[in-house]
């Protein structure tokens, strides 16, 4: 986005260009940067400029002939939305940087490829599948409870719960102040003197599988999320990942949400071989 400048536009009609323009925080996003909300806490902290003026609000309309630059580096050409599964190990946060120095998740990954975000997050101690992505929007979307995909987990816990109480989470339960929604939750099988349970959830709120079963009188020691929405975990070897392909992506999204999120048919740019060249996204650090 190095093109000339334009004036600012709303409206949601087309430059002279012939370009449809997008809120600032969106085009972060689609840059493969952030996520929206990210982006806005950008803009606050003056950290993004359009055109060689500092913006302090996201309220702004830009096309493909506005400058943007954020940390003084020029925002990359978005490169298609993909997605990839990763199967996250314990003792990685899902941060791009962790005050207390411990290892993340980004640090792992293979070097050819591109900057990635997260689709949610989880925790330290929590392992499994995490869908990463290039594309903020497209993150966002998947992170909606309105999206409506469940989260389900394989989880052992220490101690001992009836299937009654399980039951009764189908209903939702306020937990500490929080009110937390409809939670799918049967028993496996009993080991000693833990219990391995399934769990499906629809919200994915911070701890929530913890909480919640904490709540019952159980601790969790191992937690484990075998898939979110129509994305699996399957045979997924700790520590790798795996790219989904387009085809496979534009399915679950359906032809009017994969057009939104700017999927397109040129087949130079969407091949998808581990990452590919990543327009200098990876080099790009916030």
């Amino acid at each position: 986005m190095t093109k000339p400048a334009s004036r600012q536009r709303a409206g949601g009609k087309p430059d002279d260009s012939g370009q449809w323009p997008m809120r600032i925080a969106k085009a972060l996003a689609r840059a493969g940067l952030c996520s929206r909300r990210e982006a806005e806490r950008w803009i606050a902290e003056g950290r993004v400029t359009v055109n060689d003026k500092v913006i302090s609000s996201p309220a702004l309309d830009v096309s493909e002939r506005d400058r943007i630059v954020v940390d003084g580096q020029p925002l990359p050409e978005a490169d298609p939305p993909r997605l990839w599964r990763y199967h996250k190990p314990r003792g990685r946060v899902t941060t791009h940087r962790d005050p207390q120095g411990r290892p993340t998740v980004f640090d792992a990954l293979p070097e050819e490829m591109p900057r990635v975000i997260s689709v949610g997050r989880l925790d330290f101690n929590t392992e499994g599948l995490l869908l990463l992505t290039n594309d903020g929007a497209l993150a966002r979307h998947m992170e909606l409870p309105s999206t409506g995909w469940m989260r389900r987990y394989r989880v052992r816990a220490h101690g001992s719960v009836t299937p009654q109480a399980l039951a009764k989470l189908a209903d939702g339960v306020q937990v500490g102040g929080v009110r937390y929604g409809p939670v799918e939750a049967r028993i496996d099988r009993v080991q000693g003197t833990n219990v391995w349970l399934d769990i499906g959830l629809r919200e994915g709120k911070n701890r929530e599988v913890r909480k919640i079963l904490e709540h019952l009188g159980l601790t969790v020691n191992r937690l484990i999320r075998v898939s979110y929405g129509p994305f699996q975990l399957l045979d997924l070897p700790p520590g790798i990942v795996e790219p989904v392909k387009r085809r496979v992506l534009v399915e679950q999204l359906g032809p009017a949400l994969a057009a939104e999120l700017g999927f397109d048919d040129e087949p130079q740019r969407r091949a998808g071989h581990g990452g590919g060249k990543s327009s200098g996204k990876k080099g790009w650090q916030p």
